[in-house]
């Protein structure tokens, strides 16, 4: 069964940064393709960041610069470095293996003075 675990939510200041984590299990952690997304309120799920068994990664337009995705494969761990953040980025923020569509529980993230 695969299993998905987030960690590193929580309330942070505009400008601050945080550090989402995500351990899988239940799968061969690095062939898998692996994704953030996030889904704020009133609005519907979309793609944050993306990370291919290789390391290639892809972003949506309002993540790039800011946000950095990352993979410990050895530990079964994949990353979201968020920097600069702004009041827009609050969302629960969901890791996924988007070949398998498994989610995780998900994490709030909330940016605010």
């Amino acid at each position: 069964q695969v299993q998905l675990v987030e960690s590193g939510g929580g309330l942070v200041q505009p400008g601050g940064s945080l550090r989402l984590s995500c351990a899988a299990s239940g799968i061969i952690f690095s062939i898998e393709p692996m994704a953030w997304y996030r889904q704020a309120p009133g609005k519907q799920r979309e793609l944050v960041a993306a990370i291919a068994r290789g390391g290639t990664t892809n972003y949506a337009d309002s993540a790039k610069g800011r946000f950095t995705i990352s993979r410990d494969n050895a530990k079964n761990l994949v990353f979201l470095q968020m920097n600069s953040l702004k009041p827009e980025d609050t969302a629960v923020y969901y890791c996924v293996v988007p070949i398998r569509g498994v989610w995780g529980k998900g994490l709030l993230v909330t940016v605010s003075s």
